[in-house]
């Protein structure tokens, strides 16, 4: 037979296309015997290898690694092939081990491990911005910043008006959008280890959830965008419904979004904004059969106005018969209760910063190994101990604190009373949530004789306005 399967991994057959085709004529009874350098060319995964040769035996087939003299007919072989696999698989291991650790330094020092993207060419491990690119994400940037325009409607105007994606296609859709949004590239900024590999005999990539620590580096490249439209749009994504569908029509980004509905057609109306003479910005309602090209449209002839439709809705909650005075209690006790709680999961939870000591010491323990394996020189093995050292006691400081923190959380009478003071203040309508505001409201239908009904959630009142 001759060579196959070059340059490919032997952990896994997966992706052995030359492999398995072997065995395939193996079953079809194509030849009697396979003969092969050694061990590691075969396979080094261990339950491979017994595995592979086990079926291959049973079929009356061997398999001879001259090197090591084996020959799987003879009875012998079975034990002594195992121990050499062992050691391949052992091999492949610290391999892996080292092509990561040396591919973690790399990301330190800023080489980029990636492919190209939309507005940037990645060569070498150097980015460079790509100037046609970088006009079309500057643009989905400041209509969703700046201009407040939605991603599905984003998505529409570039399919109209004829730019590609980074893969050439013409139709855009919302959830590229998003994607663009979410990426720190576009600020300079650079996160890497967003996925991370778990084994090295699968070679699978996994989403990294904290698994492994991700290398973050600010300011690393030049930006496409500033930060200052950067932050905007980010702030945008926290309040907005990051998973609202595009395919209805409406998402649920703002309060009204989806719940103003049309009392003739039953359609959702949905939001667009104007610009008044005086260069104010307002958003207005309309019922969403209007838009629809190719539809006559429904003439319910309505036009709400975002504002109008927040003070009918702040209206009809202050005229609730409840207890507020005991609703203030219950919802700052919950929200205390939640921060408190909350705090096993925040950056400075103790047993993750356990976690990150324990990464950063075997990082420096690796180090070491390094060195005496002659891998890096001792000019750079210095270097990054005095890194890790650094680290480990910048981590045991933020530990230490965080720990007195934890013990000191039931001193949290001054957190009560700001907690209360916000939802008062919520509830009495002097600031705006539009969580509480989304969580309450029902519906708002809109007749046409100006007539609009709004329903609250959980209640059965129903509440009359007229214009």
């Amino acid at each position: 037979m001759t060579a196959a399967d070059e340059g490919i991994t032997g952990t896994s057959t997966k992706k052995r296309k030359e492999f398995n085709r072997m065995m395939n004529d193996a079953y079809e009874g194509k030849f009697r015997m396979i003969v092969t350098k050694e061990v590691s060319r075969f396979s080094r995964n261990i339950l491979d290898t017994i595995s592979y040769t086990r079926e291959l035996r049973a079929m009356g087939i061997g398999v001879i690694f001259a090197t090591d003299r084996i020959n799987t007919l003879e009875p012998e072989s079975e034990m002594i092939l195992s121990y050499i696999a062992a050691q391949s698989q052992e091999e492949s291991r610290r391999t892996s081990a080292r092509v990561v650790w040396g591919q973690t330094r790399q990301m330190e020092k800023g080489v980029v491990f990636g492919q190209s993207l939309l507005g940037y060419d990645v060569k070498d491990g150097i980015i460079s911005v790509n100037p046609e690119g970088a006009e079309v994400v500057r643009l989905i940037f400041y209509k969703y910043a700046v201009e407040q325009v939605g991603t599905s409607e984003i998505a529409r105007f570039l399919t109209q008006e004829g730019y590609r994606t980074y893969r050439g296609s013409s139709k855009w859709k919302y959830n590229t959008v998003i994607k663009i949004l979410n990426n720190e590239k576009y600020v300079g900024d650079l996160v890497q280890k967003k996925t991370y590999t778990p084994d090295f005999l699968t070679h699978e990539k996994k989403s990294n959830k904290g698994a492994v620590p991700l290398i973050t580096i600010s300011n690393h490249h030049e930006p496409i965008i500033s930060r200052e439209v950067w932050n905007l749009a980010q702030e945008r994504l926290r309040r907005n419904n990051k998973h609202a569908s595009g395919e209805s029509g409406h998402s649920n980004r703002y309060v009204f979004s989806g719940k103003i509905k049309c009392g003739q057609c039953g359609s959702s109306f949905v939001g667009r904004f104007k610009y008044l003479k005086d260069g104010t910005k307002i958003r207005r309602w309309s019922c969403g059969t209007a838009t629809n090209e190719g539809t006559a449209g429904c003439n319910v002839g309505k036009l709400v106005r975002d504002d109008d439709a927040m003070q009918m809705l702040k209206t009809a909650i202050r005229s609730l018969p409840v207890d507020f005075d005991a609703v203030i209690r219950n919802v700052t006790d919950l929200a205390l209760d939640a921060i408190l709680t909350g705090q096993t999961t925040a950056r400075d939870d103790p047993h993750r910063l356990r976690q990150e000591l324990d990464w950063v010491q075997q990082k420096k323990e690796a180090v070491m190994d390094a060195y005496f394996s002659r891998e890096i020189s001792k000019e750079d093995m210095v270097a990054f101990t005095a890194k890790y050292e650094h680290q480990l006691t910048a981590l045991r400081k933020r530990l230490e604190e965080a720990q007195k923190r934890k013990e000191n959380k039931q001193d949290s009478a001054a957190l009560r009373s700001k907690i209360q003071a916000e939802v008062t203040a919520i509830l009495q309508g002097e600031t705006e949530s539009e969580v509480f505001y989304k969580t309450l409201l029902q519906s708002l239908t809109v007749f046409k004789d100006r007539h609009l009904e709004l329903r609250l959630n959980w209640l059965p009142h129903v509440f009359h306005f007229v214009e």
